[in-house]
């Protein structure tokens, strides 16, 4: 693509018939040289620089093309890992196959910028009465020959911001594909539980049915243990549509069809809790150092300032032709001399303005790219830290209690203290200890996969969704 600057002032060198020597010479040295540093771009080296960005932080190369259906059958064949889940969606989402092949267009306009000017030919006949004239001519655009160096210069700077926000997508992908790994594993291990609480309550039920039938409940009694069993019952169409919702979310990023999903299989849970959170020094930094988002505002911050400069020198010839003029006719001896033209601009100050301002856009941009990427990155592990602290009161401190308790109101059981149903209430309030301990750990691993995510590219870091659900119930009071 052709800068603007250049579109609107046209350089054209006009050649006709035969070039005086010096000024072919001139135009040859100069095509010699520029033609020498005209390196063609393929969209597969754009692919190859992306790839060279993310691969560190993924661990999986980048492909044109996605898996063929015996690589992707062999990828679903074992419960699959959030390593893997990631390495699948980078091997086959379609909308990430898309952006690559933007990537190439891009990379084809920067080739076809930094070309060498096609030469035209002109051609014209003249006649007044019997007298027949001709003239015939080349001409090259001198304006694309003589600033080629700095739009090739500009041009790969856009490619390089370019290939870096390709790059940032690809992290994004590999970051939005962890999280919805970790849900959808969160929401089958939901689901798998409150099937179990679900058998349980349609216990409670039964006997308080039975018990109420014999005369030895009322009817106060059977009803609070039929609203636990309604409770039970739509907590598990929750977690069924949550489960749904989840899964077909990961289905989606790892860009399988319905028949290739039904062979998806997740591990039974989440991994465990890591002994102590990661550390981060100078975390801000660090982000501001390898986020791709910031390095491609400043490639965009470069290329405008070349576009200003290149603006700024063709400012005051807006058009310069010049070459060489003969006229043959039947009727007079061949002409021959040169000529110049020269456009000069009185109507408007040209492109500078637009570039200038452009300009000042980009440096706005990269200063505000850069204040997001410092607060993200604080508040992402501002959020992991709280996650993890979380996730361990629940697991060495609320769930250990809630164990001690319900153990003791078995003792009291035992020694027929108390009755089945205080024992059954007991194991409500273990349920809600349960389930928010399995939310702490989900929300700390989604804490994690942000916190990584900051690190690299924009994001918006989710807060804790998980409720702190009490460790004791009514039957801790008897």
């Amino acid at each position: 693509m052709f800068p603007s600057a250049l579109r609107r002032t046209p350089l054209r060198a006009a050649r006709t018939g035969r070039c005086p020597p010096a000024l072919a010479a001139t135009l040859s040295g100069a095509a010699l040289l520029l033609l020498a540093g005209c390196a063609s771009v393929t969209p597969g080296a754009s692919v190859t620089e992306v790839s060279r960005l993310t691969q560190p932080h993924t661990g999986q190369p980048l492909a044109l093309q996605p898996l063929s259906a015996a690589d992707l059958a062999a990828a679903l064949r074992e419960p699959l890992s959030a390593d893997a889940a990631v390495a699948l969606a980078l091997k086959n989402n379609r909308a990430l196959q898309a952006r690559l092949a933007r990537l190439g267009v891009t990379a084809a306009e920067v080739a076809e910028a930094g070309r060498l000017p096609n030469p035209g030919f002109r051609f014209s006949r003249l006649t007044r009465g019997s007298e027949v004239e001709l003239e015939r001519g080349w001409h090259v655009d001198l304006a694309r020959l003589l600033t080629l160096p700095l739009v090739r210069e500009a041009e790969a700077r856009r490619l390089q911001a370019d290939e870096r926000q390709a790059a940032t997508q690809v992290l994004a992908l590999a970051a939005d594909t962890r999280r919805a790994w970790v849900r959808a594993v969160a929401a089958d291990e939901a689901l798998t539980y409150r099937r179990q609480v679900m058998g349980a309550a349609e216990a409670g039920e039964e006997l308080a049915r039975r018990m109420q039938a014999a005369g030895n409940f009322n009817a106060l009694s059977r009803a609070r243990e039929q609203g636990f069993a309604t409770e039970a019952r739509l907590a598990l169409a929750r977690a069924q549509a949550q489960r749904l919702a989840a899964r077909e979310r990961l289905v989606r990023l790892l860009g399988l069809s319905s028949e290739e999903a039904t062979a998806l299989r997740l591990p039974e849970r989440l991994p465990e809790l890591p002994a102590a959170p990661r550390e981060q020094v100078d975390i801000e930094t660090l982000a501001l150092s390898q986020r791709l988002d910031v390095q491609a505002a400043r490639l965009t911050l470069e290329q405008a300032g070349r576009q200003a400069s290149l603006a700024r020198t063709t400012r005051w010839v807006s058009m310069l032709e010049l070459g060489t003029v003969r006229n043959s006719s039947n009727e007079a001896p061949t002409q021959r001399g040169w000529e110049v033209a020269l456009e000069l601009p009185l109507f408007g100050p040209g492109p500078l303005p637009r570039a200038e301002a452009l300009a000042s856009l980009a440096a706005h941009d990269a200063a505000d790219t850069a204040l997001r990427a410092r607060s993200e990155v604080r508040e992402a592990h501002g959020l992991y830290r709280s996650a993890w602290d979380i996730a361990r009161q629940h697991r060495d401190e609320a769930l250990p209690l809630a164990r001690r308790i319900s153990d003791e109101q078995l003792l009291r059981y035992n020694a027929m203290l108390i009755g089945v149903f205080e024992l059954l209430a007991d194991a409500r309030a273990q349920v809600a200890a349960v389930s928010a301990a399995q939310d702490a750990v989900r929300d700390f691993w989604l804490a994690q996969a942000d916190l990584d995510q900051a690190l690299l590219g924009p994001v918006t870091p989710s807060l804790p969704t998980g409720s702190a659900a009490p460790v004791t119930g009514p039957a801790a009071s008897h």
